[in-house]
């Protein structure tokens, strides 16, 4: 660099300057001189944009004559600025350049629908707030890996939580470690040990909990909503139900529809999974759907006066229109018979006198629970409801129970 003094009337056509435009070294094409300290200068950039601009004698002053030598950029800039520039030019082309990266990084082999769930429900909805209410069997946990995998590559998701049935949580785990290369860990009561008074959750970026563990537990639950997480995915969501008290119109929430709430309120993305979501009841089923839009539902249902709206907050698929790429049923066919058989004297005699029984023993457990011991009377009503089951199941199955009674 020349650090000799620059002045209007020692500027030439031909010379790099540092400091006419900020950042970088231009060349001068031309000088104009328009008035007594005042030119005008014409330039181009090393990009070959050219500009001009008006500049005094004081302006001159400022600038910096430098050498071809010279002309490389000091590199003196903050380096986390540059690689943050860097990472946010990858994210940007990325998706351009691979825009199915998590299906080509993953070992699966995607049918048409998780693909379209994925890459036209999931990914485009920022925040996401959707249930995936796909029949079983249509992958619903491959696709909750893809699009994991694919906001991971994509530097959006520093933090997610699974949320399953004791069960299956170690399936999960497998199978997003050997399918798509994500290690979570499983939330065990040691991780709370070994915190040391600290918020476990804080301590794991990537976890799966059970469902009943977490939602039970007063102490987890207020360290949970400590935290904020970018992923939360809840498995068999149905779980977190609540309905309105029928005496006094106040929802009743259980322990688990509280825990949804909480996650919905803690993470960016919300994702419900399961194959029943509606049981029948649509005021619950409103309930159940204010866990992802908590104005479009507010309010108790009344029949003929709403109507729940689901629009972009859930997709369902039944067997039937589950297709491979090419075109071809996944699942076969179902059909549904009737068939009718004449019972014999004795089997007809066994069958009228075990429903006179549960009719009666049913209205009894109705009174159980209208005295105020529900509990107690939902468990009598399940257990009659079981024995009609199985006296419809074969006459072996029936003498078993009433052995058993």
């Amino acid at each position: 660099m020349n650090e000799s003094l620059l002045t209007l009337d020692t500027l030439r056509s031909g010379q790099r300057l540092r400091g006419l435009v900020p950042g970088q070294a231009v060349t001068l094409i031309a000088v104009d001189p328009i008035d007594a300290g005042l030119v005008e200068v014409f330039y181009r950039d090393d990009a070959g944009r050219s500009g001009a601009r008006t500049i005094t004698e004081a302006d001159a002053d400022r600038f910096e004559a430098v050498s071809d030598l010279d002309a490389a950029p000091p590199f003196d800039g903050d380096p986390d600025d540059f690689r943050l520039a860097a990472e946010a030019l990858r994210i940007k082309y990325a998706a351009l350049y691979d825009p199915m990266a998590a299906v080509n990084s993953s070992d699966v082999d995607p049918l048409p629908h998780q693909i379209r769930a994925v890459y036209e429900e999931l990914l485009p909805r920022i925040p996401l707030r959707f249930l995936l209410a796909d029949d079983p069997g249509a992958g619903k946990t491959i696709m909750a890996g893809l699009y994991l995998k694919e906001l991971i590559l994509r530097s959006d998701c520093e933090r997610a939580v699974i949320v399953a049935p004791g069960g299956l949580v170690e399936q999960w785990r497998e199978e997003l470690s050997q399918k798509f290369d994500l290690h979570f860990e499983v939330f065990s009561r040691q991780m709370v040990d070994d915190a040391e008074g600290r918020n476990v959750f804080a301590q794991h970026p990537y976890l799966i909990v059970r469902m009943d563990q977490v939602s039970r537990s007063e102490d987890l639950l207020e360290q949970l909503s400590d935290v904020t997480w970018d992923v939360a995915i809840v498995d068999e969501a149905h779980r977190m139900s609540a309905h309105y008290s029928s005496w006094a119109g106040e929802v009743d929430e259980t322990k688990r529809f509280r825990l949804g709430r909480l996650l919905s309120e803690t993470a960016h993305n919300f994702l419900l999974m399961t194959a029943t979501p509606h049981a029948g009841k649509e005021e619950d089923f409103q309930l159940f759907m204010s866990l992802l839009d908590r104005d479009r539902f507010e309010g108790q249902f009344r029949q003929g006066v709403h109507r729940t709206d689901t629009h972009g907050l859930m997709r369902r698929m039944v067997k039937e229109d589950l297709l491979t790429f090419e075109g071809k049923p996944l699942f076969p066919e179902r059909r549904a018979y009737t068939v009718e058989y004449e019972l014999s004297p004795a089997e007809r005699d066994l069958y009228e006198e075990v429903t006179t029984y549960v009719r009666t023993e049913m209205g009894r457990a109705e009174r159980i629970a209208a005295e105020g011991d529900k509990k107690r009377g939902n468990n009598v009503g399940f257990a009659l409801t079981v024995l009609q089951r199985r006296l419809a199941s074969s006459p072996e199955a029936i003498l078993r129970s009433l052995e058993r009674r």
